[in-house]
């Protein structure tokens, strides 16, 4: 089944697929409006996982000089345990390196373990904690930053 998962950059055929991953992954989730938006963002960037062509998960980032910063990465619950978040994290940070971006950063909650686990098998480590950062339970997030070239 592995063998089976495309990854390619997003397009607005991909929208409502992402926004099902999304609104089944996130509480406080982003609308259809946000991620078409997000397509004509110049500095957004985001892949999509599909199996049998249907986005089965998908990671963005906004590219602000050489940084990257990741906004989100989703696997619908019903495709877990497959390492498509792995396969996500690993083609952007590809990406990345063809972008000439040189570090990367992102929020993650501190109760995230598996998040957390994925994110340092590529080298991001903690620079920090924002607090409350997530409105919809106030909980904390952590900061976390990986030098590309570390990866």
């Amino acid at each position: 089944m592995e063998n089976s998962i495309v990854i390619e950059r997003m397009t607005a055929k991909d929208i409502d697929g992402v926004f099902e991953v999304e609104k089944n992954c996130f509480e406080d989730y982003w609308s259809k409006d946000a991620f078409k938006k997000e397509l004509s963002n110049d500095v957004a960037r985001y892949l999509v996982a599909k199996i049998d062509d249907k986005v089965v998960g998908y990671v963005g980032i906004w590219f602000v000089l050489d940084e990257g910063h990741i906004t989100n990465v989703a696997v619908h619950e019903d495709y877990r345990g497959r390492k498509i978040g792995d396969k996500l994290i690993k083609s952007l940070v590809e990406l990345c390196r063809e972008s000439n971006i040189v570090s990367m950063t992102l929020e993650v909650r501190v109760s995230n373990i598996v998040a957390q686990n994925l994110y340092k098998k590529y080298g991001f480590k903690l620079a920090g904690i924002r607090k409350e950062y997530y409105s919809n339970n106030k909980e904390d997030a952590m900061i976390m930053w990986s030098d590309i070239k570390a990866v």
